[in-house]
């Protein structure tokens, strides 16, 4: 039996300075993300966000302008854009029909050329038909056939996002069902290379003490004593914005999403020797959004002073500060000493079985009425919540809907008794549980 795995192709925007990019980005993610200003050079960072089009779901990126001459900041630009497009599936490229064909759009062009990457040329501010004449120019860009759209009223967009997703190439992995994918996510310098070599017992991959070493995701595969096969995802670091001004970390943030996708399983890295981070919270909420299976894992424990309870109390401290992630099984171990690492196998193989755990609508029912009888359903302004019927409707990760007379009856705080309920019931350790209330017709 073989899975399909589809990791979300990355669509870049390129193009010099006020071209009009963060309006593009902003109407194909639709909201306002970038910073939208008439003043050449305002955004300076890379920005990234999901969208989706026709359910075709992608990354994208925003980026500063490509440009010539001494502006602040311009070197800077000119790197965070050639490392977007190295990472890019698809390169859109925009230019303005205003100021017609300059030397910074040849030099762009030039730049896309070596890169050899699919690129869609998108002539902005044609915002009326009158103006569709202008795009003939941008033909000497040799970028192939010029697509008038305008940012500001949305006209074009979907000739252009047609295109794209044509462009995208679909990077289909085919493996096999009994192969579980895991990666390991983490801020700068918490062990990730280190934990791998030690658990692969040779040097995989190179790991140092200086943060953010690891720039690329890297595939391992091994199989454990019991013949089961795995997929180790290694990733760079998530690096706080702000810490740095540009550098390769930043891009480290959608490599790991791009990683999270392709798990089934995510080792979310800790730094024992730190303690928590604020960010830490940042890195744990992506997985839980994206639904994968999650363990904590507290690596260099061998650095911690120790005291008769000071195991229990990081724990306690986790539980603190993840409240959303009290599914998350904790173990605590050292890449150096290779403390519980073989323990790391059998708790990824029970969490990736909760991701997959099937409950029969029957039994489910049972545990829901009496959870209702427990704690009966909320009223609010007269009405009173209902429950009628409860099943399951897909795996990775477990969902279930609840047929009910009325949705917003719901209260999120309900919803979270039930899920706790049903967490008695089943084990569904490590893993997410969605809740979806659905008025029954």
């Amino acid at each position: 039996m073989e899975v399909n795995i589809l990791a979300k192709p990355i669509l870049a925007i390129i193009g010099r300075a006020n071209v009009g990019k963060s309006t593009l980005f902003n109407r194909i993610v639709g909201e306002r993300i970038s910073i939208v200003e008439n003043i050449p050079g305002v955004t300076r960072d890379r920005i990234y966000a999901s969208a989706e089009w026709l359910n075709h779901h992608f990354y994208l990126i925003d980026t500063g302008g490509i440009d010539l001459g001494d502006e602040p900041f311009m070197e800077q630009i000119k790197q965070q854009a050639q490392i977007a497009i190295k990472e890019a599936d698809v390169i859109l490229m925009v230019v303005s029909s205003r100021e017609g064909v300059t030397d910074a759009d040849e030099l762009t062009a030039k730049i896309l050329h070596r890169s050899k990457k699919p690129v869609v040329l998108a002539v902005n501010k044609i915002d009326n038909p009158e103006m569709f004449s202008d795009i003939y120019e941008f033909y000497s860009l040799g970028l192939g056939d010029p697509l008038a759209v305008s940012g500001s009223h949305g006209i074009g967009l979907g000739d252009i996002l047609e295109k794209i997703v044509k462009l995208f190439s679909v990077n289909e992995e085919k493996e096999n069902a009994d192969i579980i994918k895991f990666s390991l996510i983490g801020r700068p310098n918490v062990g990730k290379s280190s934990l791998i070599n030690a658990i692969l017992g040779k040097k995989r991959v190179i790991s140092s003490p200086i943060a953010g070493t690891t720039r690329d995701s890297i595939d391992t595969y091994f199989t454990d004593f019991t013949g089961q096969n795995f997929q180790m995802i290694d990733t760079a670091g998530i690096r706080k914005r702000g810490k740095v001004y540009e550098t390769l970390e930043k891009y480290s943030v959608m490599r790991a999403m791009r990683a999270i996708d392709r798990s089934d399983v995510v080792l979310m890295i800790l730094n024992a020797d730190e303690g928590i981070r604020e960010y830490d919270k940042r890195i744990a909420g992506f997985v839980h959004k994206a639904g994968r299976g999650m363990i904590i894992v507290v690596n260099k424990w061998d650095l911690v002073k120790k005291e008769p309870n000071t195991m229990k109390q990081f724990e306690q401290e986790i539980r603190d500060e993840f409240q959303y992630l009290n599914y998350a099984p904790i173990i605590f171990v050292s890449a150096k000493t290779k403390k519980r690492l073989d323990k790391l196998p059998d708790l990824i193989k029970k969490v990736s079985i909760s991701q997959n755990l099937r409950v029969s609508s029957g039994v489910l029912n049972d545990v829901v009425m009496d959870a209702v009888a427990i704690n009966p359903t909320p009223t609010d302004k007269g009405k009173h919540l209902k429950i009628f019927y409860t099943t399951q409707v897909s795996v990775k990760p477990p969902t279930f809907v609840i047929f009910v007379n009325e949705e917003e009856l719901m209260h999120f705080s309900y919803k979270r008794f039930l899920e706790n309920q049903i967490r008695k019931a089943f084990p569904f350790e490590g893993t997410p549980i969605f809740l979806l209330a659905r008025k029954r017709k």
